[in-house]
């Protein structure tokens, strides 16, 4: 019987929407700064009710014109998500959240979903990056 090890890490990634509403977000929506543009690069699997309440107070609606669509394709979340029915977000004024993402990192997009673990208000939206095509 063969054993498959996935490593996973944590990274800083920007929150730039969720998917269902401010108080009761179903899913973050995680964002990069790639070649200076704010892109989709993931989302979370489903968020937990304890995260869902410490997540809440943070969200707020984008003080300034958003980058991102009010909807996408599914593809927005990489080319394993193509097909299916558009997805609908709701646009937050971005904010640092700390995921665990497996190393599936493409270079401009995470290949499966990733974990969300706190949200980082401790840090500006400026102080993240995408991670190394190394790691």
């Amino acid at each position: 019987m063969a054993l498959k090890v996935k490593r996973r890490t944590t990274i800083d990634v920007l929150c730039g929407a969720v998917i269902g509403t401010p108080t009761d977000p179903l899913q973050v929506v995680a964002g990069l700064p790639i070649d200076g543009r704010l892109r989709i690069v993931g989302r979370t699997g489903p968020v937990s009710p304890r995260a869902r309440r410490a997540l809440t107070p943070w969200l707020s609606p984008p003080t300034r014109d958003h980058p991102w669509p009010p909807r996408v394709p599914r593809a927005a979340f990489g080319r394993f998500n193509a097909g299916g029915d558009a997805v609908d977000l709701t646009l937050v004024d971005p904010l640092v959240v700390e995921v665990s993402a497996d190393a599936a990192w493409n270079g401009s997009n995470f290949r499966h979903l990733l974990r969300f673990v706190r949200v980082r208000p401790e840090l500006n939206p400026v102080e993240v990056s995408p991670p190394s095509n190394t790691a």
